[in-house]
């Protein structure tokens, strides 16, 4: 092995990272969506171990530097070009990154919405506390966004009850 010389062709190197690339893309598009801020430790594990199987399968038997700066460039030149299709089509961008998502409306969960996305109350909750809202009554729509972000509008004029006593 040379520091410097591929083992495996220049054009294989790129397919097979352009494989990896796009099966990753599809794979995590269809499997969910969150923010990496919102990630818990089994996703941030999920992810490392992924990186690593899937790292053979984009180097091969080739450990090279010149390999690994070909494998990093095409996926690097294919992430753009995905980012310059999605800026260029709203069809495609819909299809990539994917829709907002109606989770409440009007105090109320949207129980299939919750089940499809794979979140639970608890979490929407969760986030909807880190945003100031304590209860659900006081949410118009909360909306996950494509980018895993959840997005909140607040009921106007409440009325806030008076505390018991």
């Amino acid at each position: 092995m040379h520091w410097w010389l591929p083992e495996i062709s220049t054009g294989e190197k790129i397919l097979r990272s352009l494989i990896v690339y796009f099966f990753l893309l599809l794979m995590l598009r269809l499997l969910g969506r969150r923010e990496v801020a919102q990630m818990t430790v089994f996703d941030l594990v999920v992810l490392l171990i992924l990186s690593n199987v899937l790292q053979n399968a984009m180097i091969g038997p080739d450990n090279s530097v010149t390999g690994g700066l070909i494998g990093a460039t095409a996926i690097l030149v294919a992430n753009w070009i995905m980012g310059r299709l999605v800026f260029k089509s709203k069809q495609f961008g819909r299809a990539i990154e994917g829709v907002p998502v109606l989770l409440v409306h009007h105090g109320q969960f949207i129980e299939p919405n919750l089940r499809r996305e794979s979140i639970s109350k608890e979490d929407v909750l969760s986030t909807l506390r880190t945003q100031g809202v304590f209860h659900l009554h006081e949410v118009r729509a909360a909306v996950l966004e494509p980018s895993g972000k959840l997005s909140v509008m607040k009921e106007e004029n409440l009325s806030v009850p008076e505390p018991s006593r």
